[in-house]
């Protein structure tokens, strides 16, 4: 007998529980001697990735709730649990627990505006005698669970790792969690959450019994990592001693370095590198498609590489040393740096740090995809600063426009960008990536609506940072990226409101308490305050605000409210007269005042964020945009360079309809043809898509025969407007057109007829969107021409 089952075992269960028999309405603690929440964002990330890829491969739009009890199910792992002191505790497992309550507890606030919900509470608390404690019961981690179920931000000062944890991988649910899943599919996916994911629960009444249990499960051999495995493979395709022991010992330094960066990285090099370079195909989002080159480098690469050995130019002896020597030496080297510098400020390529602080976790592959081993050092650094940079801009106007960053969003995006980036000298990247810039259809003029809500919280932190930290530096103020976007050091900055939260001071203005709340949270009435100085001013008036911006902030973007900000302040005055930003202080602080404000934070943010950054010839004043007006993109520019508007109309139309049809039969009986519009009239009114060069939009369209019953029913619409975007999952774009009879209600995507590649991600979102806008609005249309 082994000495791990030496002494007999006592009464031990196991077995197979759902999310909902595990934690409904149960009590589970963690010893004091246990290790500390230490999940990070990597983990959290790739447990939702996990759990909403598996449910998005059986949902489908039109099913009825009770259809997801036929969904697949999901092995999710094993908890190990030790009974004494009338308690149960959890020996191994607390991680996948904490994050799971952290899911449910985020579902919860998902939902509580809806009017379909489904009741998760029990599985995060349970109330007795009108006391409320937590199913996973930690007394160091109440309060912070506390704060995030209320739906408010926690106060962090002089907390523990753990609760920073917590409160940090709540966060991080927040910003991965996509955005179709969180609009009409949200019931169904919490349905299929607690009913068909599944742990193996295993219970022990000792902890000598449980302990025995985890080292068995964990201790019991050890088995060779993905890495391993591949180099087991170059190795054994290798045979003269003296070449395996050269490309032995560069794989082994290599490896070394990498988990040196961090502990999975060397694993998540050979993701991104594999990714970035040879990757040709990604699974479709749609039920029952097979893994491609992307999702099988992401789970198996060392079968893959294995599978693509001629492809990799594996095909002899001389392949595979090239391969580590060569291709792996150079590109793990380029890996390393980069992964440094999304932790840590470099010069050149801040830009890196700054989309790693948004928890974009893409970035790597796509800035290792057009370096290639031969070139030289300056050519690197340049290619590295050219996406980063790009990716930089991308992301803040997508920000702005309420477009997600999310990982399982822009995954399909961000693959095809790879792949164009292959083989690009410094020249052809630079013209590339800014001509997708200037395609992009987000704009920061062209969404004046942008604001603070409860799901985007670190993403305007991140604006608001960026705005400060670039006012501060043209001015020559000591100013510190780090220091402004920390959260765990002492004083940490926070989002400031510019209006306190007292309604009844703005009842002139606001006939609602919920519009006040709305425009309250505009971009323009924030800024960047430390703790301390936000919290004091709470409910104070804007007087009282503007002069404790003017005297405690350290920020000029704060201080600009005061007429001091302006005494005394040559580089202020210089930065004013250099750029046209129209600053100015304010003696009060209305609507009129905070649209101001908002110009000025769109036109800084023009030059934070300035496409000309990726002009080899040097930066140059941004062009300001029209405040308000959609991009349009649908001109000739270009059009001779890569295909006839005609024709790429028609074959896009095409490919859109095939996809159409599977999903609903609206525009079963539409042709495809030449023109920018698709529509399909239904009831009096017309389901239209629309492709530019760049942007694929899907649309209500109101055109009933008399202009004054359009406008009846488009102000009627706009005022469910909460609740249609609510259930819809993102925001619309509603067009009243005063000027013309019609009306239009709808959403746009990046991606249009000019660049084929974009198609597949344009017609999947705008196919999508189309079933949800018809599911939603159909109904709300009838109801009220019935009405009239």
């Amino acid at each position: 007998m082994n000495s791990y089952t030496s002494e007999p075992l006592r009464a031990i269960d196991g077995r197979a529980r759902t999310i909902r028999e595990l934690l409904d309405k149960a009590k589970y603690a963690i010893d004091f001697y246990q290790r500390e929440y230490a999940w990070q964002e990597r983990q959290v990330r790739e447990l939702i990735d996990d759990l909403t890829g598996k449910f998005l491969d059986y949902y489908e739009d039109g099913h009825a709730r009770h259809e997801v009890e036929r969904y697949g199910h999901y092995f999710l792992g094993s908890v190990v649990l030790s009974h004494k002191r009338g308690q149960r505790f959890v020996v191994d497992g607390q991680q996948r627990l904490t994050t799971l309550s952290l899911l449910l507890i985020y579902l919860h606030n998902l939902q509580a505006d809806r009017d379909e919900q489904v009741d998760v509470r029990t599985l995060i608390y349970s109330e007795k005698f009108g006391r409320k404690s937590f199913n996973l019961d930690v007394p160091d981690r109440a309060e912070v669970m506390q704060t995030l179920l209320e739906g408010r931000m926690p106060e962090l000062t002089g907390e523990g790792e753990s609760v920073r944890n917590v409160a940090a991988r709540y966060a991080n649910i927040v910003d991965h969690f996509p955005g179709e899943i969180a609009a009409e599919p949200l019931p169904y996916f919490i349905d299929w959450l607690l009913e068909n994911v599944h742990l193996v629960a295993i219970e022990a009444y000792s902890d000598e019994d449980a302990y025995t249990i985890f080292e068995t499960m964990n201790d019991r051999g050890l088995s060779l990592s993905l890495p391993e495995m591949l180099k087991g493979y170059v190795l054994a395709n290798i045979t003269h001693e003296d070449d395996q022991r050269a490309v032995n010992a560069t794989w082994k330094a290599k490896m070394q370095a990498l988990r040196e960066v961090g502990d999975e990285e060397d694993v998540d090099f050979f993701k991104d590198w594999l990714r970035a370079r040879h990757a040709q195909t990604i699974r479709p989002g749609k039920r029952g498609a097979e893994n491609k080159d992307f999702e099988r480098i992401g789970s198996e690469f060392h079968r893959w590489v294995r599978d693509q050995k001629d492809q990799l130019g594996l095909a002899d002896e001389k392949g595979f040393i090239r391969f580590v020597k060569g291709d792996l030496d150079f590109y793990a080297r380029r890996y390393g740096e980069i992964r440094r510098a999304a932790g840590t400020l470099t010069p050149g390529w801040e830009s890196i740090r700054y989309n790693a602080e948004r928890g974009f976790t893409l970035q790597t592959q796509a800035i290792l995809a057009p370096l290639a081993p031969d070139d030289p050092p300056e050519a690197v650094r340049r290619k590295v600063a050219l996406v980063a940079d790009f990716l930089d801009i991308w992301l803040a106007r997508r920000v702005w426009s309420f477009r997600t960053i999310a990982y399982s969003s822009v995954r399909y995006t961000l693959f095809q960008l790879t792949k164009e980036l292959r083989h690009r000298n410094v020249a052809a990247l630079s013209e590339y990536l800014r001509d997708q810039l200037d395609a992009q259809p987000e704009s920061f003029a062209g969404e004046p609506r942008f604001r603070l809500h409860q799901q985007n919280y670190r993403q305007v932190r991140h604006i608001l940072v960026r705005l400060t930290h670039w006012v501060d530096s043209q001015c020559g103020v000591a100013s510190h990226f780090e220091d402004l976007i920390s959260e765990g050091r002492g004083r940490p900055f926070e989002i400031e409101h510019i209006w306190a939260d007292q309604y009844e001071r703005f009842t002139q203005w606001f006939p609602h308490p919920s519009d006040f709340e709305t425009e309250r949270n505009r971009i323009g009435g924030l800024v960047l305050l430390q703790r301390g100085i936000n919290q004091s001013l709470g409910d104070a008036v804007y007087e009282q605000k503007r002069d404790a911006y003017a005297t405690h902030s350290a920020n000029l973007l704060a201080r600009s409210l005061h007429p001091l900000a302006y005494q005394n302040n040559p580089a202020f005055s210089a930065l004013i007269d250099r750029t046209g930003l129209p600053f100015r202080a304010y003696d009060a602080f209305g609507p009129d005042e905070q649209q101001e404000r908002l110009e000025l934070y769109i036109r800084i943010a023009e030059w934070v964020w300035n496409p000309s950054r990726l002009d080899l010839d040097g930066e140059k004043p941004p062009e300001p945009l029209p405040i308000g007006v959609p991009v349009d993109r649908d001109d000739d520019a270009g059009n001779q360079a890569l295909m006839g508007r005609h024709k790429a109309r028609l074959a896009f139309w095409t490919q859109l309809l095939d996809a159409a049809k599977v999903r609903s039969d609206l525009h079963a009986r539409i042709s495809p043809g030449k023109q920018s519009w698709l529509c399909a009239k239904r009831d009096g009114v017309s389901w239209c898509y629309a492709v530019q060069e760049d942007q694929t939009s899907a649309a209500l369209y109101l055109e009933f025969p008399e202009a004054s019953e359009n406008k009846a029913v488009f102000d009627a619409l706009l005022d469910r407007k909460q609740q249609i975007e609510t259930k819809l999952g993102e925001p619309l774009n509603w067009y009243r057109l005063d000027d013309k009879k019609s009306c239009w209600i709808g959403v746009n995507y990046p991606g249009g007829w000019r660049v084929e590649s974009t198609w597949a991600a344009a017609i999947e979102q705008s196919v999508e969107a189309m079933c949800r806008l018809y599911s939603i609005l159909a109904p709300l249309v009838r109801e009220l021409r019935t009405e009239r």
